[in-house]
């Protein structure tokens, strides 16, 4: 007989309790919480709803029908870890987290998602009858894609959720539904699965995939002082401002409020990212176009 656990049943009310009214379908005896039915259900009576194990391991139905299923896979949030079986999920069942098998996670364990990441999964069920969640693979990802505008997404910063971690690099999604690849090169250290990660468009590559970074642009990086200097820049006219790192100390207090030698590091941070040039009594931005920025 097929088993019923995962899917939509009607079940006949056949018993209560203070906390329960216990159903059957099948031959098999369910367990309903009063907490969530709208009105008293009565013997004899019909009630539809999804068939699970709760936490306590009792085969419960219920009318709070989660959209996972074994042909549609859902977001879960990672709740927490287990290392000697997986992590566990939220689909949307009352009393019950799904868990995604250690078999299906990196074998480096720090790489394991944590507790809000994010997995696509879909049902799964053993030959104990248990429920499971399981992971889609590349060629799911592939098909609920979405085609993006290049001009649109040129250099442009992104969120991304990681689904898959390999040697040659670290696949996402975006948030906007573009498939995307991180190269080794491009990353200060290796996301975990499920992990959101921030990252912006460097290129395109043949498959149709973003090329993206996790670094931050060379201005991200630099300290405080250079970004009040780099601001500075910004706001004028001609983005030229009259000192180098020959001024008097006094005057650049007076108009910075720092000390010559925070300013010369800041100066030597901008110089060194190749964000503004120097010459004798000035500094300046140094103009970026579209494609310098890509690199």
């Amino acid at each position: 007989m097929e088993s019923i656990m995962g899917t939509v049943v009607t079940a006949k009310v056949t018993d209560e309790n203070d906390d329960a009214y216990f159903v059957q379908v099948n031959g098999e005896t369910l367990w309903v919480d009063k907490q969530e039915t709208e009105k008293p259900l009565h013997i004899g009576g019909l009630y539809e709803g999804f068939v699970y194990e709760n936490e306590d391991h009792h085969q419960q139905l219920t009318r709070f029908i989660p959209e996972i299923s074994f042909d549609h896979y859902v977001w879960g949030t990672v709740v927490r870890t287990r290392h000697d079986l997986g992590v566990f999920v939220d689909v949307g069942l009352p009393n019950k987290d799904l868990v995604v098998s250690l078999d299906e996670l990196p074998t480096i364990s720090r790489l394991w998602p944590k507790k809000d990441d994010r997995l696509l999964v879909k049902l799964a069920r053993d030959n104990k009858q248990r429920l499971w969640a399981t992971l889609a693979d590349a060629t799911y990802f592939a098909e609920i894609a979405t085609p993006y505008d290049q001009n649109q997404v040129k250099n442009a910063d992104t969120m991304a959720t990681v689904f898959r971690l390999k040697m040659a690099g670290t696949s996402v999604i975006t948030d906007d539904g573009h498939l995307g690849f991180v190269h080794p090169s491009e990353r200060e250290q290796e996301p975990r699965l499920g992990q959101h990660v921030k990252a912006r468009v460097i290129g395109h590559l043949r498959d149709g995939e973003l090329n993206l970074s996790l670094k931050p642009r060379g201005y991200e990086e630099i300290g405080d002082d250079a970004q009040m200097l780099l601001a500075s820049l910004q706001h004028q006219a001609d983005h030229t401002l009259p000192f180098w790192d020959k001024s008097d100390p006094e005057d650049i207090r007076n108009y910075f409020g720092i000390s010559k030698s925070q300013f010369k590091r800041a100066v030597g941070n901008l110089l060194k990212q190749r964000i503004i040039s120097q010459q004798p009594g000035e500094i300046k931005l140094i103009e970026v176009d579209d494609d310098q920025a890509e690199d």
